[in-house]
């Protein structure tokens, strides 16, 4: 029997080790590329495929572009998608949150760059995804080079390769796109022939430097407006929805919004006639870049006369602005008109493709959420009735929200960028038809002004809803309810996680920005006399 003594040490047990075991995440980077790859390879049986020739059937395998082929390839479709959606996610976990908590100059810029320039090089060998509307393109500037006019005649008047690969929705449709869409389609098609895989090339390559110009811009906006460059390059610019309908289904908002995104730097430089010609070119492409323009006016009278100056000052310097603004942009316009041979007959066909219904419109949502009520009580209402009469409503939405955005972007530079982003938004909620790809207007601003952290968890997760919302051929899963509802649940959880730990008044508003933003060094914040453009 052993004794211990009350001044002896008591032997301690040692406690039972347990090894603790955590779930690793991967990297974003590597992800990504994987998820890239899978979707240039499956783009050419699950994609926007070829109803005639063909990479596959070049090489004599085109059974995989069809039947069980193509079921297989738009199924490695979406894991593809998935993926890089999943790689988004992690990219905002693991380098936009930590620079969010600890800002450090241009902190997490450089891995983001790195990222997108990985996850988008696969995707340069891609076929169209998401979209036919490239072929659609190429079909328009066959026509104008043929001597027939996409404003009044539509592409089965001119029967052809290229006819054959446009959506059959569109075959007697009439183009709203401007001027410099049916120049830029028309040069293509004089290059390439006939050829639609060589076609299909070029536009890429114009898609392709367009998102150059974006990243371009867009970073050194924010820098400008004393936001955070990584976090806009991340929610703007390597975002799925535009990664997805830019590079993969080659739109011309990639060209669109690069020339708006140059004539805001512009303009904060105090640039303002480049500016605005840019944006003007911008609108003879597609009528939506005009939104921008009047948030230019609002930053010509911050420049000229400063609220010190006296209201006088103030409502001269937005007149000759608002003249000034008016003229450059329709002269830019009118030049690109009578260059390039075309007409102003895009103008009366702005709302020609109003067949297409999706509830990304709100008018098409509220008739989605109202018909199956009305007709319990009138039977007789019919859907297109309804939609019809709340499109018609949606517009008289659209004017008053436009103007108050307008109204609201007047304090600042930073509150005119953000205004923007508003408008581009009403007019996207209240518009007849909107398609994912319109968002890219809205997104790549996001970032750039640091909004407060509830407006980057919105956008992030009506980003991860809208990223996921269209397969491979160009059909969407809006009217698939349990899909929608699995896609909220999930957006909302994601995004949480994504922001997890970041104090909820992160980005105390625009006017604390307004006041911490410093301006870039080649700016001149003195005012002027006068609204003459420096």
């Amino acid at each position: 029997m052993s004794v211990t003594s009350p001044d002896s040490p008591v032997p301690k047990t040692a406690a039972p080790k347990h090894k603790a075991y955590s779930l690793r995440l991967p990297n974003a980077l590597p992800v990504g590329i994987v998820a890239s790859i899978i979707l240039m390879i499956v783009s050419f049986s699950g994609g926007a495929t070829r109803n005639r020739g063909g990479f596959l059937e070049a090489l004599n395998i085109g059974f995989l572009a069809y039947g069980h082929g193509r079921n297989v390839g738009m199924v490695l479709y979406w894991f593809g998608l998935f993926g890089l959606v999943a790689a988004w996610i992690l990219a905002g976990r693991q380098v936009v949150t930590p620079q969010l908590k600890n800002p450090t100059p241009d902190g997490g810029l450089r891995e983001i760059r790195r990222m997108l320039a990985a996850w988008i090089a696969p995707l340069l060998f891609a076929a169209p995804l998401a979209s036919r509307d490239v072929y659609s393109y190429l079909m328009q500037g066959a026509m104008v080079r043929d001597g027939f006019d996409p404003y009044t005649e539509g592409a089965a008047v001119n029967p052809g390769p290229f006819l054959l690969e446009v959506s059959h929705d569109w075959r007697n449709t009439t183009t709203p796109y401007g001027p410099l869409h049916l120049w830029t389609a028309e040069g293509v098609t004089r290059l390439v022939g006939d050829n639609v895989a060589a076609g299909i090339i070029v536009y890429k390559a114009i898609s392709v430097i367009g998102f150059a110009v974006i990243v371009f811009a867009i970073t050194r906006l924010a820098r400008a407006l004393g936001g955070d460059p990584a976090l806009a390059l991340w929610l703007g610019v390597a975002n799925p929805v535009v990664v997805l309908h830019l590079i993969g289904g080659m739109h011309n908002e990639s060209v669109m919004v690069a020339l708006v995104s140059l004539g805001l730097l512009a303009t904060l430089h105090k640039r303002f006639h480049i500016g605005l010609i840019l944006i003007g070119v911008a609108v003879a492409l597609k009528a939506t870049a005009i939104f921008a323009a009047p948030f230019v006016v609002w930053m010509m009278v911050l420049h000229y006369a400063p609220r010190d100056r006296g209201v006088a000052k103030q409502v001269l310097a937005f007149v000759i602005s608002g003249v000034v603004a008016l003229i450059e942009v329709a002269l830019s316009v009118a030049v690109i008109t009578w260059a390039s041979g075309s007409s102003w007959g895009w103008l009366s066909q702005i709302s020609g493709n109003s067949k297409v219904v999706n509830p990304l419109a709100g008018p098409t949502f509220a008739t989605d959420v109202l018909i199956p009520l009305i007709q319990v009580f009138s039977p007789e209402t019919t859907y297109n009735g309804v939609l019809g009469a709340l499109r018609t409503i949606s517009m008289v939405f659209m004017l008053i929200g436009l103007v108050l955005m307008w109204w609201l972007g007047r304090d600042s530079i930073n509150r005119a960028i953000a205004g923007t982003a508003g408008a581009y938004q009403v007019a996207f909620v209240f518009n007849s038809v909107t398609l994912p790809w319109y968002y890219a207007s809205v997104l790549t601003l996001m970032g750039t002004f640091r909004p407060p952290l509830l407006l980057i968890k919105i956008t992030t997760g009506v980003s991860l809803f809208i990223g996921v919302a269209f397969s491979g051929d160009g059909n969407h899963q809006l009217y698939n309810w349990w899909w929608d509802i699995g896609m909220v649940v999930a957006a909302w959880a994601l995004t949480q996680w994504i922001f997890a730990g970041l104090p909820e008044n992160l980005g105390s508003g625009l006017r604390d920005r307004d006041r911490a933003a410093k301006p870039l060094p080649v700016l001149d914040d003195a005012p002027a006399s006068s609204p003459k453009a420096s």
